[in-house]
């Protein structure tokens, strides 16, 4: 994970990355991806597309980014990016 915030320039920023290395809060928050297209290539276990804001350690807002088409939400990820996280939290 200290790689990937490196990669991303977001080390010692509010940012954190969290690792869910036996997919338990994937499971928890029925995230899993088990669309066969990508569980075929990356395998089981792996999580959606997703990001959450998180206030004083509650959930504010989680965006998910998939479709019937895309489960894996490659072709349109917006639900995650910063401007449609921000939009979830204007509009609540």
């Amino acid at each position: 994970m200290e790689a990937w915030a490196k990669d991303q320039k977001i080390e010692g920023s509010m940012i954190k990355f969290f690792a869910d290395p036996t997919s338990a809060l994937t499971r928890a928050l029925d995230l899993e991806m088990t669309a066969d297209g990508p569980t075929t290539v990356l395998g089981p276990g792996r999580s959606k597309r997703f990001a959450i804001i998180f206030e004083d350690g509650v959930a504010k807002a989680i965006g998910v980014s998939e479709s019937e088409d895309d489960p894996a939400g490659d072709t349109d990820p917006s639900n995650t990016l910063v401007a449609g996280m921000l939009g979830q939290l204007q509009a609540a």
